[in-house]
């Protein structure tokens, strides 16, 4: 190699050395902008008329739940949702039941679109629900934990909210029983 093919093959590098972290910083920067954006928040005020033992709003098209307290601080966490629109549930429920320890039997219509699923599933590492769940008015339909983390975020679910099993604790410890839900 040239002594001038040399000179030119390291300056080129020099220069994607100096530019590579404001290339990775543009890129990190789009990846953010683009999660950011897909946190659509809500106020409460919009859908309830106060905030009573506290509220929690489901958005199946941003996947994420807002959690607020009866004393109005607020959180938010990314959640899974149903698969499907068929297995989705809109409008206005409650918490009627909190399970420290959820066990899980697929539903009718679970058994129907998956004969393979087992029966029953006992509380534990291989429980679909995690280890926290909250029954709404809803039959079968449940805000829960899930052990398998690669469901947040997509629509993975067979029709109930699921939250990382860290946030569910945190989403349960807080929740009293008549807690207000609409899920949109």
């Amino acid at each position: 190699m040239t002594d001038r093919r040399r000179f030119i093959a390291g300056a080129t590098g020099s220069l994607f050395a100096l530019a590579a972290p404001s290339i990775l910083r543009a890129q990190e920067a789009a990846l953010t902008r683009r999660n950011i954006s897909s946190f659509r928040t809500h106020e409460w005020q919009d859908h309830f008329d106060s905030l009573g033992k506290g509220i929690i709003i489901s958005d199946t098209t941003t996947k994420v739940l807002q959690h607020w307290t009866n004393d109005g601080a607020m959180r938010i966490y990314p959640t899974s949702v149903p698969q499907s629109d068929e297995l989705t549930r809109r409008g206005y429920t409650e918490i009627v039941f909190k399970d420290e320890a959820p066990d899980w039997a697929p539903t009718p219509s679970m058994i129907e679109r998956d004969p393979s699923l087992p029966r029953y599933v006992p509380p534990g590492p291989e429980n679909p629900l995690g280890i926290r769940a909250m029954h709404l008015t809803w039959q079968y339909y449940r805000i829960h934990g899930t052990n398998d983390t690669r469901k947040i975020g997509r629509k993975s679910s067979n029709g109930c909210i699921g939250l990382y099993n860290e946030h569910i604790v945190e989403v349960f410890d807080r929740t009293p029983v008549g807690t207000q839900v609409k899920l949109i």
